[in-house]
């Protein structure tokens, strides 16, 4: 670029600027400001539409080029081979609770399956216990025997209106287990005590079993398998066996041959040993687990409400089928038939059929109290109840006096 002798001054370059005032006149010509507007629109819309253009492709068109209707069998097969249609409902971030006073339960898992040991399923043992001392001993000795594994039992004692030393005995028995470095131990003890102000005089056999203690009595032991029932049960179980304490044998894998018949309600036969003269005397000891009969419906129905009727007795002749009648320990274990009232000598329940509400009434439930009770109370929500007359547990021999069917 040439420049101009002595250099560039002001004058010389304004001199090579375009007048002003023609450059002004051109702007302010109403066909160039259309001319601008136009193109400012244009652009506008231009961005407006590419941008929507590609959050849709983005986010909601996952669909082909064509539609469905127009493609070929090919093309339809080729789409849908790669691609699917992502779907997202209700999506939420996962809201966290840090408050120590909060505690969830989950009880979905927890289930009572015939693969009970596989699953590690756990099992409260229930055992209420008034002036028993001198059965405890045994008691352990056969729980020690029990084949299910000791780490998924929980055994659970309710003491009550006792006069002798149940519960300083109950304590160093569970003491002696609990201390053991080998398997026995098991997974936890719980001992309950609650008295409900039981005066019956129970001291003999006569008087326990009697006619006139049998209203009372059972719906006094009602009360008492509530109470420990309600104090032990945990969302962890799935099982709940109910042993008495005065059972002087049973196999060591009973709980593994009840959970094979995956049965809501289940009970054996109850036998004793009765040993006169040298020679073994089998007796048939538990009345209580008994198939209804049209006599007995009969008989309840011409009672009041709250009468309790009592099994064996010449006072309320029912024509039931007693469990304790049938069967054969010599025979098939496995037989299995329908009850409608139970004993409570030995009872393997689901834990969920007491979650749902099915207990031992303390009252005169369909003229039944506490087991049997129970057994028509779980009928009547739909359980099934079953019996196994040859599956014998043996009860101490009571030396029953007349009056009592055994």
């Amino acid at each position: 670029m040439l420049l101009p002798k002595g250099g560039v001054s002001w004058k010389s370059a304004k001199a090579r600027l375009p007048p002003t005032r023609p450059v002004l006149r051109l702007l302010t010509k109403t066909r160039f400001l259309l001319l601008l507007a136009l193109l400012g629109i244009v652009s506008l819309l231009w961005g407006s539409i590419t941008k929507s253009a590609k959050e849709m492709q983005n986010h909601l068109c996952f669909g082909p080029a064509k539609p469905p209707i127009l493609m070929t069998a090919n093309e339809r097969s080729e789409w849908s081979a790669h691609q699917q249609t992502p779907v997202l409902f209700n999506h939420h971030e996962a809201l966290e609770i840090n408050a120590s006073t909060i505690r969830r339960v989950d009880l979905n898992p927890i289930r009572a399956t015939k693969k009970a040991v596989a699953n590690e399923e756990r099992i409260l043992i229930l055992t209420p216990l008034r002036d028993a001392a001198q059965y405890l001993p045994k008691h352990f000795d056969l729980l020690t025997e029990l084949t299910y594994p000791h780490e998924l039992i929980d055994l659970a004692f309710l003491v009550g209106d006792s006069t002798d030393d149940t519960l300083s005995l109950l304590a160093t028995e569970l003491e002696r287990i609990q201390k053991r470095t080998d398997k026995f131990a098991f997974r936890s003890a719980l001992v309950v005590e609650k008295s409900f102000g039981v005066t019956l005089d129970q001291n003999t056999v006569e008087d326990r079993h009697g006619f006139a203690a049998q209203g009372p009595r059972r719906k006094a032991m009602g009360r008492a398998r509530n109470y420990l029932l309600s104090a032990a049960l945990k969302p962890e179980h799935s099982w709940v066996y109910w042993r008495d304490v005065d059972i002087v044998d049973s196999p060591g894998k009973i709980i593994e041959d009840f959970i094979a018949h995956d049965k809501d309600v289940l009970v054996p036969n109850i036998w004793f040993h009765r040993y006169e003269n040298g020679r073994d005397i089998e007796g048939r000891f538990d009345y209580n687990s008994w198939v209804e009969s049209e006599q007995g419906l009969a008989l309840a129905a011409s009672l009041e409400r709250d009468v309790v009727l009592a099994e064996g007795y010449k006072e309320y002749k029912t024509g039931r089928k007693y469990l304790a009648k049938m069967g054969d320990w010599r025979k098939d274990k496995d037989e299995e038939i329908e009850l409608d009232g139970i004993g409570g000598v030995n009872i393997l329940v689901k834990a969920d059929v007491h979650r749902s509400g099915v207990n031992f009434p303390c009252y005169a439930f369909e003229n039944q109290a506490e087991t049997e009770g129970f057994g028509k109370m779980a009928k009547r929500a739909g359980f099934q109840v079953v019996g196994l007359p040859n599956y014998i547990v043996w009860h101490i021999d009571t030396d029953e006096k007349s009056g009592n069917n055994g």
